[in-house]
């Protein structure tokens, strides 16, 4: 009994029948559910999320902080220097700079 129920898990996870999906947000664990919600708050105009995609920037996928940084530069004309395929040292000073900016900037 234990090897069906296995194999039944197995293939309701392959078909993700079984596995709830995470709902999109930004910061979100998988990407494909974060950049679309990355790229609505820039399509929106949503200043409110910046701090949350600042945080993005120092994601571990490179997809998540490009897309991060594109909604940045939509959203404040600007990108402080940061370049989402820099190394994760030369990102976090570029990370901690946005994170001034948004100290200085309060929405």
């Amino acid at each position: 009994m234990g090897v069906w129920r296995g194999l039944a898990l197995s293939l309701c996870m392959l078909v993700g029948g079984c596995v709830p999906r995470e709902a999109p947000h930004i910061g979100a664990i998988d990407p494909s559910n974060s950049i679309p919600a990355i790229q609505e708050a820039a399509r929106t105009n949503d200043y409110k999320a910046i701090p949350a995609i600042v945080r993005q920037l120092d994601s571990d996928d490179p997809a998540v902080r490009f897309y991060a940084i594109e909604a940045l530069r939509k959203l404040t004309g600007q990108t402080l220097g940061y370049q989402f395929y820099d190394d994760a040292a030369l990102r976090k000073a570029e990370v901690a700079r946005w994170k001034r900016w948004t100290d200085d900037h309060p929405q």
